[in-house]
């Protein structure tokens, strides 16, 4: 009743801790997009079923999952390789979801973790994302970042109460700069996708615009309106490396640059 499908691209730190969270009677599709590492050699252990498309979006990419890889199940899954599905999820999903014929998408929260400890306050939950679909009617497009992804209006949409933990962040600085400042740049623009289905975050982004307050705003929201600071040390590294990235959005806006 349910594939799981994990993009990946150079992931073998993550990848085998995600694998082993995933019910071995679920079918496990990779969609991968260049990895030079051993990812494809660890999916393959697995016995996952490998395809391969360049990377051009997370929209683009699970429209590939869903059209291209010969996936037969009514339910996908869709789980990146930094994150990990409690088995109460799977158990909820057999026992209350898979019958059902009055949703196409469940959009599932998710508890970011820092260095590998849990944020409980300063990202501002909760965080919905369109991860458990209907293959038959559900399609992604663009959302108003440029490099995020949303689902089509038409989808019925429901909210699941089960959290799934993104273990985002393990200390790489470099690495997620380097990968932030091209999604700064994609993100010079709000520009909502015509008939995507909006959260209300996304809705107030575009509302605010490019304003230089928004830095300063950044920072507030995560340390002090959400708690960031209950989080300590992590909560106020998280703020800072948010409010950074709110900053590279603002000066490559000022510069005129957008992403080729």
């Amino acid at each position: 009743m349910l594939t799981v499908v994990i993009l990946t691209k150079n992931e073998q730190a993550n990848l085998p801790v995600c694998l082993a969270a995933i019910p071995e009677r679920y079918p496990i599709v990779i969609v991968d997009s260049g990895s030079t590492d051993d990812t494809v050699a660890i999916a393959n252990s697995r016995a996952c079923r490998i395809y391969r498309n360049p990377w051009s979006g997370f929209a683009d990419q699970r429209n590939f999952a869903i059209n291209q890889c010969d996936i037969s199940t009514p339910w996908i899954l869709f789980v990146d390789a930094d994150e990990i599905y409690p088995q109460a999820f799977y158990n909820w999903f057999e026992t209350g979801m898979k019958e059902t014929n009055l949703l196409d998408v469940l959009m599932v929260p998710s508890i970011l973790y820092l260095r590998g400890k849990r944020l409980n306050h300063a990202p501002g939950y909760p965080i919905y994302h369109p991860r458990l679909v209907r293959k038959d009617t559900t399609r992604f497009v663009q959302n108003h970042t440029g490099h995020g992804e949303a689902v089509i209006n038409t989808c019925r949409i429901g909210y699941s109460a089960i959290p799934y933990e993104h273990y985002f962040y393990h200390g790489e600085i470099i690495e997620w700069m380097h990968k932030h400042i091209d999604k700064a740049a994609q993100e010079v623009e709000l520009q909502p996708t015509k008939d995507a289905v909006m959260t209300t975050r996304g809705r107030l982004s575009v509302l605010l615009g490019r304003s230089w307050l928004r830095i300063l705003a950044r920072f507030l929201y995560h340390f002090i309106f959400r708690g960031g600071f209950l989080d300590g040390v992590a909560g106020l590294e998280f703020a800072l490396m948010f409010t950074w990235y709110e900053a590279t959005i603002y000066v490559q806006a000022k510069a005129g640059i957008q992403a080729r």
